[in-house]
């Protein structure tokens, strides 16, 4: 059995992306977030689930100390997907006049340092899998072809982890390891709202047939949830 690990597993696409998962029964699943205790649906799903299907860890993406302690408890474990699901979107609605400049940090150490952060702590389990894979949930919000205004920290934090992501899927091809970004579609979420164009489930679906063809042929591409192929 595989064994995927999913950040921001709480709620939202990640909750969904943690049901799909454990649905298909092909994986142990590894669902992170920063509080268990209130991870009401996330615990509801474990405890439905036959041991070893689910377990829970906490993680906060954001703090060096706990990314370590996970990785200390998954030591000698093989990875063979991991999913950066965690992500924030501070700054909506906000243009240059009211920007709030500890948002743009913040948002920048979740949605572009953090993922980063995973991989490397958890580089040696990615390793020790065959073929294994890393999709990092971006946002069409930072393509640079996609000319839009507002939200600025969101969209650099975006765009800054799309060239990233493209880079260190170069320098990790050789390693058998295939990387790639998603635009995870316009979610009626928390982030997205109600008005959005798909739900979390759909999202969820469509990301998990993007994460089974990911090849390492194809390593570094931006791919839209449904599985096209997003412009950058």
């Amino acid at each position: 059995m595989k064994t995927v690990l999913i950040t921001g597993a709480n709620r939202g696409i990640g909750l969904e992306l943690t049901r799909k998962f454990v649905g298909s029964g092909d994986y142990h699943v590894i669902a992170c977030c920063r509080d268990r205790d209130t991870a009401t649906d996330l615990n509801t799903l474990a405890e439905a689930q036959e041991p070893g299907q689910l377990d829970i860890y906490p993680l906060d993406v954001t703090n060096a100390a706990s990314i370590a302690a996970l990785a200390n408890l998954l030591d000698g474990l093989s990875i063979d997907i991991l999913l950066n699901n965690a992500g924030v979107y501070l700054d909506k609605g906000k243009g240059l006049l009211d920007a709030d400049f500890e948002d743009w940090l913040q948002s920048f150490n979740i949605n572009s340092v953090a993922p980063f952060r995973m991989i490397k702590a958890l580089y040696p389990n990615l390793k020790s899998a065959p073929n294994a894979k890393v999709l990092t949930i971006s946002s069409q919000m930072g393509a640079l072809a996609r000319n839009v205004g507002g939200a600025y920290a969101y969209c650099a934090s975006k765009a800054a982890v799309n060239k990233g992501m493209q880079g260190l899927a170069v320098d990790l091809k050789s390693e058998g390891i295939t990387l790639a970004v998603a635009h995870p579609g316009w979610v009626q979420t928390d982030m997205g709202g109600g008005s959005a164009d798909i739900t979390p489930k759909e999202s969820a679906a469509g990301l998990f047939d993007v994460i089974q063809n990911m090849s390492l042929d194809q390593t570094g591409t931006f791919y839209k949830w449904n599985g096209e192929v997003h412009p950058w």
